[in-house]
């Protein structure tokens, strides 16, 4: 079989069909039978320019339905018999009646017959990532082509381009004609849209240079670890081997594209020990990293750790190995083989760290008589006298009775230490007969012929007891200043969360409910004799504290409700403290509320104030001029000539006509602030609106209108679309056209209108190209009473009404800058569906 070569893009217009026209050049140059089996120009100049000089097999025509479609001649090309062909547009769907449904088809069957090819593709075309390119445009491809066909290439190269110099290619009509740019730039080619579509096709092919590089070290029998690019959790106890973990999981979020989240597990055991100063620095590292930090209270460590994996939709788990010695994990495997048993379909990564095996070191666990350390204990107690009463045999000539008791009083306080108080009282027991036996005359029977033998057995027991009782009161002091700690661990979380969050209540509930592991968490009040609820976090929240399976009285009228599971008496310390927190949180909340509707009741003050000095002054100039005009018409001394008296008049009009838009600017803003305005919808097109708008407008020679009747009819309502459009093409009048309304247009119109339609919605694109906006200053441009420096006329409510409008009919409105320099206001309203239908 042939090669194929693919030219590989993010987008239209960076170039592939260029460069696979360029590299067709200097083949032939070498000498090489290139011939062009099906190129399309999309009416590039430069690019068909490069059509000159190279064989062009002739095209088959295909009709359907009465319409007539262009195909490639695939054999027309096989009789040819090139050495190389190109075929432009990998994913292209062949008219019906061709002989394969796809043009990757026709190339398969090209290669088959010894005929190299080179092609070009779009990132969006291919099948794996079709339904992201979706989610990112908004645009489902219809064409897409099978990833396997595209990774049999034996040469695949990225041709790329920065989203700005598409941006910019594309305005200067290099690659779409003129009346497709402003469409074009507003939907697909957004520069976040062009962003991501090279992010994707970045890493894809990134991804294809991974396959061969595995593919080369496996035929090197080199081994390589291959990461996923999802969501890592990395878990953490606190300890020296933290960071290690925290960073390794970084590395492996970054080169995966992935969000991380550091878990830290509240306790009494191994990943309980981290003291507040521990959990704040590792709160500042994983800020530092751009991971979040979680916390969850769980019995069960691989389980809580589990489930908060599964919940968050992680396919990544980043643990450290484990700590224990060899023969602890006899007994207990640890945490880490827990976690990949019971992981399913979540990948586990155990990084080592410096901390891994170190036996001898001091930890909570070890104070703790846990299930591991109670089974360890039972198993000394049956070896460790064991192995004394051989040592004790073999050794009979050189030992006395007195060593014999202590070697077996050392097992005794050994086994204690380790296995609490049954344990000890067993070991005790057993050496005394191991020592009655075999130590104490007669040997070999269980008699006892002098009382000291006898005192000796009885101390051991008595001993054991003591010993034990120590390590029992010393294990549950090691548990309650675990569990306090916890609980100061959780409460610091809880304070931080009132004090930082711009949501208290709604944030200190949702951690709530994520440490405890429960359904929901409602914080109810009680006004008028009924139950509201006030803030929850979760699904099915209570409605009352009836409902709850845990109710937390604050006070009498306010309660918080916990739905999920019974949680145990010892929780209701936090919860209670939690319960408080939450009630501070809420009146914190209100008074937030407050000061809030007073900020708002100052600005509706200040904004009265600058209503009254913008009326004082803008009302006054044409007021001015009226009056000015109807007294020199008036004055009986004053002798005026019939042009005199008719541009008298013509300034009362224009006076009047100001005086009229300023008053309806005003009651459509008091309108709009009242909520007084009720759109009556229905389809409309815009091709109607605009021109019933220019119609009462000054200056419409410098507007040049590209509407076509064809689009789709939005839904909006006809008088408020109207104003909205005579408004914004005011204002570009205004401020867009550097020369006076009234003067003599130049050739070309300074303003233009055009409309095109993008999915479910109709856009309408007023461009000028004046000086444009500051930067910063697009947000203020839809604010009542800004002129943006402008402050001869107006008393700029004109923009703030046409968004207020354009909110009223479910529409949105935005700005652009215009390529060259300018300013485009973008209108954008949904299509009537009753249309469609």
């Amino acid at each position: 079989m042939s090669e194929l070569r693919i030219y590989f893009g993010a987008a239209p217009g960076v170039g592939k069909t260029y460069a696979m026209l360029g590299e067709a050049h200097r083949r032939l140059e070498r000498g090489t039978d290139v011939v062009v089996g099906f190129v399309e120009t999309h009416e590039r100049a430069r690019t068909d320019q490069l059509l000159d000089g190279l064989e062009v097999v002739p095209r088959r025509s295909v009709t359907h339905q009465g319409r007539v479609f262009e195909e490639m001649d695939l054999d027309a090309v096989l009789a040819r018999a090139p050495e190389v062909v190109l075929v432009d547009e990998l994913a292209h769907t062949n008219a019906p009646g061709s002989a394969n449904a796809k043009r990757w088809q026709d190339i398969q069957v090209l290669l088959d017959a010894g005929i190299e090819v080179v092609s070009t593709l779009n990132v969006q075309h291919l099948e794996s990532v079709n339904d992201v390119v979706e989610r990112i445009t908004g645009v489902r491809q219809q064409e897409t082509v099978p990833d396997e066909v595209v990774r049999s290439a034996q040469q695949l190269e990225l041709i790329d381009i920065t989203p700005e110099a598409l941006r910019r290619r594309l305005a200067h009509g290099n690659v779409y004609p003129a009346r497709r740019i402003d469409a074009a730039l507003g939907n697909y080619f957004r520069p976040g849209n062009l962003t991501a579509l090279r992010e994707l096709a970045l890493l894809w092919v990134a991804d294809q240079v991974d396959v061969a590089l595995q593919r080369y070290r496996a035929e090197q029998q080199i081994t390589d670890t291959w990461e996923a690019r999802e969501r890592v959790v990395v878990a953490v106890t606190g300890g020296l081997e933290t960071e290690t973990l925290i960073r390794r999981a970084s590395r492996i979020a970054v080169r995966a594209g992935a969000e991380l989240l550091v878990l830290h597990i509240l306790r009494g055991d191994g990943l309980a020990g981290a003291s507040p100063h521990a959990v704040a620095e590792i709160r500042g590292l994983a800020r530092h990293l751009g991971a979040t930090f979680h916390t969850v209270v769980g019995d069960d460590v691989p389980d809580a750790m589990l489930d908060f994996a599964r919940g968050v939709n992680a396919t990544q788990l980043v643990v450290g190995t484990s700590r224990r010695s060899r023969f602890a994990r006899l007994f207990d495997e640890g945490i880490g083989a827990t976690v990949v048993q019971r992981s399913g379909p979540i990948d586990v990564h155990m990084v080592t760290h410096a901390e891994a095996n170190r036996r001898w070191r001091l930890r909570a666990e070890r104070s703790a008589l846990v299930l591991s350390r109670r089974v360890t204990g039972w198993v000394a107690a049956v070896v460790l006298p064991v192995l004394v009463t051989v040592a004790g045999v073999l050794l009979a000539p050189h030992l006395s009775l007195s060593t014999d008791a202590v070697g077996f009083f050392l097992v005794i306080v050994t086994v204690t230490l380790i296995g609490g108080l049954g344990p000890a009282l067993f070991a005790a027991v057993f050496c005394g007969v191991l020592l009655n036996f075999f130590f104490t005359p007669p040997l070999h029977t269980l008699s006892v012929d002098e009382t000291e033998n006898m005192v000796t057995l009885v101390v051991m027991v008595f001993v054991a007891v003591l010993v034990a009782l120590v390590v029992d009161r010393a294990a549950r002091r090691t548990v309650q200043a675990t569990e306090a700690r916890t609980e100061a661990a959780l409460l610091t979380s809880y304070a931080r969360t009132v004090l930082t969050s711009s949501r208290p209540v709604d944030r200190l509930l949702e951690k709530v409910r994520e440490n405890f592991g429960l359904l929901s968490v409602a914080l109810l009040e009680r006004r008028d004799g009924e139950w509201h609820r006030v803030a929850c976090a979760g699904a099915s929240p209570c409605d009352g504290p009836d409902d709850a399976d845990t109710d937390v009285a604050v006070t009498p009228d306010v309660h918080l409700a916990l739905r999920g599971r019974a949680l145990p008496a010892d929780a209701r310390g936090v919860l209670e403290t939690v319960a408080g927190q939450a009630l501070l949180a809420l009146r914190q909340q209100r008074m937030a509320a407050e000061t809030a509707e007073a900020r708002r009741t100052a600005a509706t003050n200040e904004l009265r104030t600058a209503l009254l000095s913008a009326v004082g002054h803008d009302l006054r100039t044409p007021l001015t001029a009226v009056k000015a005009a109807a007294g020199s018409l008036r004055a009986p001394d004053l002798s005026l000539s019939a042009q005199d008296s008719a541009e008298l008049l013509a300034d009362i009009e224009e006076s009047a006509d100001r005086l009229s838009a300023i008053i309806d600017n005003l009651l459509d803003s008091s309108r709009l602030a009242t909520g007084a305005v009720r759109p009556r919808l229905r389809a409309v097109t815009y091709d109607e609106v605009v021109a019933r708008a220019l119609a009462g407008l000054d200056g419409q020679a410098a507007v040049a209108v590209d509407v076509d009747e064809a689009l789709p009819a939005v839904r909006a309502d006809v008088g408020l679309l109207e104003r909205v459009v005579a408004n914004v093409v005011d204002n570009a009048l205004r401020h867009g056209w550097p020369g006076r309304t009234d003067a003599v247009p130049p050739a070309e119109p300074p303003i233009a209108i055009r409309a095109s339609a993008h999915d479910d919605r109709v856009e309408l694109r007023v461009v000028d190209h004046g000086r444009g906006l500051p930067k910063g200053a697009a947000e203020k441009l839809f604010a009542p009473f800004q002129r943006l420096g402008d402050s001869t006329s107006g008393i700029g409510l004109g923009m703030s009404v046409a968004k207020g409008f354009m909110d009223a009919m479910d529409g949105t409105i935005g700005t652009e800058d215009t390529p060259g320099g300018g300013l485009t206001v973008v209108l954008s309203l949904p299509v009537d569906g009753s249309v469609q239908a």
